[in-house]
């Protein structure tokens, strides 16, 4: 038989531990806070051996130990430290631990360091799982938080990658709304008013996605009035000459510009996909002699 490694000695020590009956002068809060060490000195022994799902399982054993002793800060970091083994090849499995690290740090106030949980939620999602869906409900939720905790930047950034996603899923009211909020919240800043500009585009493609050329004219005279050095951007530019393109139903016109624009701006895969899904539109609807 082979001999136990270092690790599962930890852990059975840590099991018995944890239900033994306490004694006489032992409180069970003293029971779990050992037991809890012992799951956690387990778990870090499974991570030399590079077992991430018996060390996610240990951190989870461990938080509940916490848990039942009434030690909610440490029993949110045995849950992240959980998650942190877990998204090593068991995405499912991080995101449940993440949701209960959330628990107990929005129980405690803190959530900063919620959104920070919330916003690996949505990158596993994305990432891992590819369920638009989720990934943008937990940018959203996370944007919530940091924005309430004075967190613009990062807020701003959560709310992005939401609208992106919220385009993805063709909710492109949604997705302009967000890019909207983020421009406000961006022209405020000298640092941050260079990239206003980005979001409108994208904000103006979303327009142009729905099919409705006159409510991106509505917005492009909107953008020009909160900032008057918009217009004479080659972004602003560039809008302007697809609405002519969508409205006069000119694939030509519509596919000169995006290749003169992508020449000096190389084009990302969101923008990319944004202008063929509004080309497309246009291939479906001739223009009317």
């Amino acid at each position: 038989m082979p001999a136990k490694s270092q690790a599962q000695v930890l852990l059975e020590k840590a099991d018995k531990k944890a239900n033994s009956p306490g004694g006489w002068f032992a409180s069970s809060t003293t029971k779990f806070e050992e037991a809890g060490d012992l799951y956690q000195q387990a778990a870090n022994s499974f991570k030399i051996d590079k077992l991430f799902k018996e060390a996610g399982d240990a951190h989870a054993r461990e938080a509940e130990c916490r848990e039942k002793s009434k030690e909610s800060s440490e029993a949110a970091n045995a849950w992240w430290n959980a998650a942190k083994a877990y998204k090593r090849g068991y995405p499912d499995l991080a995101v449940q631990a993440l949701t209960q690290t959330i628990v107990h740090l929005t129980q405690g106030g803190r959530f900063r360091q919620a959104a920070d949980r919330e916003k690996e939620i949505g990158q596993i999602y994305l990432q891992e799982s590819n369920d638009l869906r989720k990934a943008c409900d937990s940018f959203e939720r996370a944007g919530d938080w940091y924005a309430q905790e004075d967190a613009t930047a990062t807020a701003n950034a959560c709310y992005k990658d939401a609208a992106d996603l919220h385009a993805d899923l063709n909710e492109y009211q949604q997705a302009i709304a967000r890019y909207e909020l983020v421009a406000d919240h961006s022209l405020g800043s000298a640092l941050t008013k260079y990239s206003v500009k980005e979001y409108w585009l994208r904000a103006g493609l979303c327009a142009l996605a729905m099919g409705d050329p006159i409510a991106a004219k509505r917005n492009m005279a909107k953008y020009t009035s909160q900032d008057t050095t918009f217009a004479s951007t080659r972004e602003a530019k560039f809008i302007n000459i697809l609405i002519e393109a969508v409205e006069a139903g000119d694939q030509e016109m519509f596919t000169g510009a995006v290749v003169e624009f992508d020449q000096v701006t190389k084009l990302d895969n969101w923008k990319t996909g944004m202008l063929l899904k509004i080309k497309r539109g246009i291939q479906d609807e001739p223009a009317l002699l």
